[in-house]
């Protein structure tokens, strides 16, 4: 997660402390159910999510589709191993978690 802040130019302090802060919830989760971690990527994708939703705005933008609306892209599967962004307009994989740097851009 913190290299799709890092490309997205969004990983500021208060953004790390954001991903920290995720990720310490999600370690506990683990400890709860640890069959639960290959879900963990996505899990803090979608937290940051929500995060950055409260604090920015939406997070990351599309930026391979024609819409005109700006829109975010979205994880997929919501709850599966090796996650990607995906396009809700178009359905299109941008990149796996963790690459958004190698995205079309």
């Amino acid at each position: 997660m913190l290299a799709d802040l890092t490309a997205d130019g969004v990983a500021g302090p208060e953004e790390v402390s954001l991903l920290e802060q995720a990720v310490s919830h999600r370690r506990w989760w683990c400890d709860q159910w640890p069959a639960g971690a290959v879900f963990v990527a996505g899990l803090l994708a979608q937290d940051i999510q929500d995060a950055l939703l409260e604090l920015r705005g939406r997070w990351p933008l599309c930026q391979v589709c024609d819409e005109m609306e700006p829109h975010a892209l979205d994880v997929d599967p919501e709850l599966g191993e090796d996650p990607y962004w995906v396009c809700p307009v178009t359905g299109e994989a941008v990149a796996a978690v963790g690459s958004l740097a190698g995205a079309r851009r």
